[in-house]
């Protein structure tokens, strides 16, 4: 198992050489925003979305104290907008009352956050302050770590658990992120690209007899 991690690891890194959060940001708390839009959104949704967002409230203090109807008209394509335009309100406000202004680092004080759960306490951890260890279960990691039997289930924090087991701390993060981008350009989930997938010797889904 440790030698077909430190394998499958090598053959992403050298896929994926820039292992980097797909959403644009430019301060800390607006990656926090960010990855809460992308929940049950896609990346690239969000990124059309953030721009005006941010420009419309530049600063945490705007963002804290932005009325919620509001925030809802810039995030309203991101889906579940309501419950999303509350909880960004909220957890600048957090920010600015409990934090001095800056995101936290500690999983802890990152789950106090509204509308902070552990992917996205993991992903800030991991992009904002490289704390090893940080694995960030998305759809795209549960399902192609257990096509790679590197994990088995579908409940994210058993997932990240298992994972936690078997990856080099120092890589967990990148290891996640290049995920991410292999889920997107091979390994998806309905239709993977089989013939052409670096890893198939590795996973558990492969059926060479059907190429």
């Amino acid at each position: 198992m440790q030698e077909n991690v430190h394998a499958i690891i090598e053959i992403l890194k050298a896929r994926y050489p820039n292992a980097l959060c797909a959403l644009h940001y430019q301060k800390d708390y607006e990656l926090m925003i960010a990855v809460r839009l992308s929940a049950q959104c896609t990346d690239a949704r969000v990124n059309l979305v953030t721009p005006a967002l941010f420009a419309a409230y530049p600063t945490l203090e705007a963002m804290a104290s932005a009325d919620v109807a509001d925030v809802e008209n810039y995030v309203r394509s991101c889906g579940f907008y309501k419950h999303k335009a509350r909880d960004i309100v909220l957890a600048c406000q957090m920010l600015v009352t409990d934090y001095n202004g800056k995101v936290p680092g500690t999983m802890e004080e990152l789950l106090r956050i509204p509308g902070v759960g552990r992917k996205t306490a993991n992903l800030l951890l991991g992009d904002l302050y490289a704390v090893p260890g940080s694995v960030v279960c998305d759809t795209h990691c549960i399902r192609i770590c257990g096509r790679l039997g590197l994990s088995h289930g579908k409940e994210p924090e058993k997932v990240e658990q298992q994972l936690r087991k078997i990856l080099p701390p120092e890589e967990s993060s990148d290891f996640c992120h290049r995920i991410v981008l292999f889920g997107r350009d091979c390994c998806t989930a309905r239709n993977p690209n089989c013939a052409e997938c670096p890893l198939r010797m590795y996973c558990q889904a492969f059926t060479p007899s059907a190429f």
